[in-house]
């Protein structure tokens, strides 16, 4: 998300947003000391989890879509709802970390047959993927008829305060921009997506964790350690000034210290929900199939197409 330490190239592919080669190097880094900086993996999991909970069904055999260390399956605890898990990370470092079956693959090129799971979970991972259009397809192709995706994602909010603080301080110092946080996709997207990967009853919505940190140079060594630091491919790839970085400090705790002297940095984190068709799933009524009229529901007067309003 942020790349407070590296300077840039011209990306050579327009559609490549994120370096995911960088990505797999990190996540393999950050999976040697991950019970140290597992806490927002853990959070976004046990929503995920609670949001399952909520469904009245069993799913015989669940795919866990960028495992990281667990979390999912341990926040689905001692739940009949998922019988067996299949875990899945980019990272070979968090797919030994597993307690279960595990493999190591890409999120935009998933190695499994069509109709292979009753459910696709997926916790803190698909930000980082630059086609997620073409990644929603083929999670709608593995499921079986009437399987449920249920992802979480972060969101295009994310670390507003950071952006912020580090193009002013980017600015004053070095009298430019560049790349510093990763684009992330919008919620009034997020619902769109699914229904072009033919989910259907798609379902998005959000929710902000706010977490506290002694300063921002605390906040982008956090992000660092979890492999969740700037990825953008035009990103800068040399050493950023240190009072460049030393400003942004300043900034940060001038516009958004706490009373305790912390400073918050906000995590957007997007939910998605649909099912792959099925014909037992509702669905929207034909045009003029309606049993009762709009106007009688609203308790107005109907009036023609033709008809001006105020005439009788």
């Amino acid at each position: 998300m942020l790349s407070p330490y590296i300077q840039g190239v011209p990306a050579p592919d327009p559609l490549l947003v994120f370096d995911r080669s960088t990505l797999r190097q990190r996540r393999d880094r950050a999976a040697r000391h991950w019970d140290r900086q597992a806490f927002l993996k853990r959070e976004i999991a046990g929503r995920l989890a609670e949001r399952l909970g909520e469904v009245r069904r069993t799913f015989p055999l669940a795919l866990d879509l960028g495992c990281h260390g667990d979390e999912m399956v341990r926040a689905l605890g001692t739940s009949k709802m998922v019988a067996e898990v299949v875990r899945v990370d980019l990272g070979l470092g968090f797919a030994r970390r597993a307690n279960g079956p595990a493999l190591v693959a890409d999120e935009e090129a998933l190695p499994f047959a069509a109709h292979q799971f009753d459910l696709v979970l997926s916790a803190m991972d698909l930000h980082w993927v630059n086609d997620l259009p073409g990644t929603l397809l083929q999670i709608a192709r593995i499921l079986r008829p009437d399987g449920l995706f249920l992802g979480a994602m972060l969101g295009g909010a994310t670390l507003w305060q950071l952006r912020r603080v580090l193009a002013a301080a980017e600015s004053e110092i070095e009298g430019g921009l560049s790349p510093r946080v990763s684009p992330f996709a919008e919620l009034h997207d997020a619902a769109g997506l699914l229904q072009r990967a033919g989910f259907a009853l798609p379902v998005a919505d959000s929710e902000t964790i706010e977490v506290q940190y002694d300063d921002a140079l605390a906040l982008m060594r956090e992000l660092g350690a979890m492999g969740e630091s700037n990825l953008v491919v035009e990103r800068r790839r040399g050493f950023t000034r240190r009072a460049t970085l030393l400003r942004a400090a300043e900034i940060y705790r001038e516009r958004f210290a706490s009373p305790s002297g912390k400073v918050a940095a906000s995590f957007e984190v997007l939910f998605l929900h649909g099912w792959a068709p099925h014909p037992s799933q509702p669905k929207p009524l034909r045009p003029g199939s309606a049993a009762h009229r709009l106007a009688a529901a609203l308790g107005s007067i109907e009036r023609s197409a033709g008809e001006k309003a105020g005439r009788g």
